[in-house]
């Protein structure tokens, strides 16, 4: 039996990482350790966890025509994604994060998109075909959002199913919201979507319901050290983690997400998905890094 089809449409970034022993407040100079340098972007990321943790996958990106863009396509290759759809730019530099990582794992990261930005529908309408065959289209927002809604329309027309990581968090259209099966928003990325500030449980519940009033069945909102409120039509789940101590949280939701897929193209039910992307969200956390955190299946046995 052949493996189901994820799609994942996102940015791929080189990812540049200082550790410190606390973030800078603003007009704050703070002496750094170690610097790191790793492939990275949210879209890349959740394609490389769907690859190690057993899913068959297909990654549509843009990059520059630069030393960043082709070691990330070689990389992904290596890792066994379909490069087909990793589109090169000639026009815009590949994307780059600049990551900060303090002493308890927590991070602030700033991003400059590159080609990232420059993914368009026409570009989207060269992977038609691969939208449309595909069985789980997975996306983020670290690339343009006519862009992403495009894809959505393909996607829904052929009863694709489409999980939406919030990510960074911004206004969604309910026109656009109403197109995602599955939405799967941190506590910020909750926050800003239905209006709630969330501190427990209770309130992460009311935001879920706001999120899910906009024509979104099924809602996880990810909760890190506390685990993952869940959402499932009419039905409200806590998913709690066993205590970790965290090292460096970058790329642990991620992880989550492109683990969530996975069991998800594997026919596990919702909740059971859940609890395999917490669990393999709580290995990324105890590593360093952002992509080289990420598990393979064989670490979750």
């Amino acid at each position: 039996m052949s493996l189901k089809k994820i799609v994942v449409i996102g940015s791929s970034n080189t990812d540049m990482v200082v550790k410190a022993g606390h973030l800078p407040v603003p007009g704050e100079t703070v002496i750094g350790g170690n610097f790191m340098m790793n492939p990275g972007g949210k879209g890349a990321n959740q394609a490389v966890a769907i690859s190690r943790l057993g899913g068959n996958v297909s990654f549509i990106t843009k990059t520059g025509n630069d030393l960043f863009g082709k070691q990330s396509i070689e990389m992904f290759a290596e890792e066994n994604i379909n490069t087909d759809y990793v589109l090169s730019d000639v026009n815009h530099p590949s994307g780059v994060a600049l990551i900060m990582v303090d002493e308890n794992g927590e991070n602030c990261i700033v991003v400059a998109s590159g080609a990232n930005g420059a993914l368009s529908p026409a570009d989207i309408d060269k992977a038609r075909a691969l939208i449309e065959d595909a069985d789980i289209l997975l996306m983020q927002l670290e690339t343009p959002l006519k862009t992403l809604e495009y894809a959505t329309e393909l996607a829904c027309e052929k009863k694709v199913r489409v999980v939406l990581n919030p990510a960074p968090a911004a206004f969604l259209s309910d026109s656009f919201l109403k197109r995602i099966n599955i939405i799967v928003p941190n506590k910020t990325e909750a926050e800003v979507l239905s209006g709630i500030k969330i501190d427990n449980w209770d309130t992460a519940r009311s935001a879920a319901e706001i999120i899910s009033d906009k024509g979104i069945e099924n809602v996880i909102i990810t909760l890190g050290s506390k685990g993952a409120l869940v959402k499932e039509k009419t039905g409200f789940y806590e998913v709690p983690v066993e205590k970790i101590k965290a090292v460096d949280t970058t790329a642990a939701g991620d992880t989550f997400c492109g683990a969530l897929c996975v069991a998800l193209a594997e026919g596990e039910p919702l909740i059971e998905a859940v609890k395999f992307a917490n669990k393999a969200a709580g290995i990324t956390v105890t590593r360093t890094g952002a992509m080289s955190s990420i598990p393979h299946r064989s670490e979750l046995l």
